[in-house]
């Protein structure tokens, strides 16, 4: 695993126990950059990989919300996460 996988591992473990404590935490990308102090493109790639593997859903106005109809069956942070391409992952 590289540094940049072990990084974006972390940061998957932190927001997905972020959302849990908080379930109805509704936040914006913008929003989900300060919070955690995020870049931009790190940003967008950990918002993705948990829209993508089911843990979180995006709201008709761009929210960030738990996809409680999946988040608990979710594998994603059970595992690890690779790059595939510059700024794109899969967890598994």
């Amino acid at each position: 695993m590289t540094e940049r996988e072990a990084e974006l591992n972390n940061w998957i473990t932190v927001i997905k126990g972020e959302y849990k404590e908080m379930p109805g935490l509704h936040l914006t990308k913008p929003q989900a950059q300060r919070l955690w102090g995020l870049d931009a493109s790190t940003c967008d790639v950990l918002l993705e990989a948990l829209r993508a593997g089911g843990f979180l859903r995006v709201t008709p106005r761009g929210c960030y919300v738990l996809d409680e109809t999946r988040g608990e069956r979710s594998g994603i942070g059970r595992g690890t996460c690779h790059i595939l391409e510059e700024e794109s992952i899969a967890c598994v």
